[in-house]
């Protein structure tokens, strides 16, 4: 069967609770929320609309809600290039509070930057409650480099290496480039300070209890990583890994991290219980075919 390539977008655990997901009463299925990457848009036929459509195919009578985050496709596109990704989560937390359907619980799939989005809500925003969080090449520890933006020739692509080269942390750049709040400079103690979004999310400030008690409520983290990853730097930031601090060549597993060991987010409590999962598929980013799809993700939403 023809490979499905969702290609070319940038970007997006688990302690058990008692009940499990509420189903849809009239067919037995979980609802399920996708949140598309980098330049992509909720309802694009190549990438978003196909992967809603094969999910429908696949599970009869469940519902798929692809987050559109603006007015109309358009708008949704250029705000994963330049919306506060802050406003972002916000926008998605109230679509998802006035969605009738969503009431008893959600799974939910993130593509690439999508993956930590959806992460945010899970930690911001309880209600409705996600149940479980998979995130398809997600950069949880942020990105320290952007070798193959989506469009190479794009000159959105160039301006968006400019700004970054010339000051991520600028208050400027901050509030108006998305991709600079997940850039994660491992030389530079900026980040810590200035970031408005990983840095908060991942507790580098302090350490938010609502934050952790919020996302051991998720029944699984399922994490993928693309082995051959051409647009993520590191590649390890899929599964929460990232480089070691003070340097830009060694790179440490989520379970080696300050994060893990001191367990700020209650991502090693998850993982003592088992709740963490870590997936990889041999291709470039977000690269995958129908059957892997099929046979190691679609198991996790039945």
């Amino acid at each position: 069967m023809a490979a499905v390539f969702v290609s070319f977008l940038l970007a997006a655990p688990v302690l058990l609770v008692a009940s499990g997901p509420v189903r849809d009463p009239s067919n037995g299925t979980v609802p399920l929320v996708l949140w598309h990457g980098m330049g992509d848009s909720c309802c694009n036929p190549l990438s978003m609309g196909s992967i809603k459509k094969m999910v429908e195919e696949e599970i009869p009578g469940i519902y798929v809600l692809s987050l559109m985050i603006g007015k109309n496709v358009m708008e949704d596109m250029e705000n994963s290039f330049f919306l506060d990704v802050n406003a972002q989560v916000s926008m998605a937390c109230s679509q998802l509070a006035q969605d009738p359907r969503l009431q008893g619980g959600y799974n939910a799939m993130g593509f690439s930057q999508g993956g930590q989005f959806l992460r945010a809500v899970a930690q911001r925003c309880p209600s409705p409650p996600m149940r479980t969080l998979i995130s398809v090449g997600g950069q949880h520890q942020g990105v320290y480099g952007l070798p193959r933006c989506p469009g190479e020739s794009s000159h959105v692509c160039d301006m968006i290496r400019e700004a970054l080269n010339r000051g991520a942390y600028s208050d400027l750049v901050q509030k108006h480039l998305v991709q600079a709040q997940y850039w994660h400079d491992p030389l530079d103690d900026l980040y810590k300070k200035h970031s408005l979004f990983l840095a908060d999310i991942n507790q580098e400030r302090a350490v938010n209890e609502t934050y952790r008690k919020n996302l051991q409520r998720l029944q699984k983290f399922v994490m993928v990583k693309f082995l051959q990853d051409t647009v993520v730097d590191p590649v390890d930031t899929e599964w929460f890994g990232f480089l070691k601090a003070g340097q830009a060549k060694e790179t440490e597993t989520l379970q080696e991290s300050v994060l893990y060991k001191e367990d700020r987010l209650g991502l090693a409590a998850m993982d003592a219980a088992q709740k963490l999962v870590f997936l990889s598929t041999d291709g470039d980013h977000l690269q995958f075919s129908r059957e892997w799809f099929t046979a190691n993700l679609l198991p996790l939403l039945r």
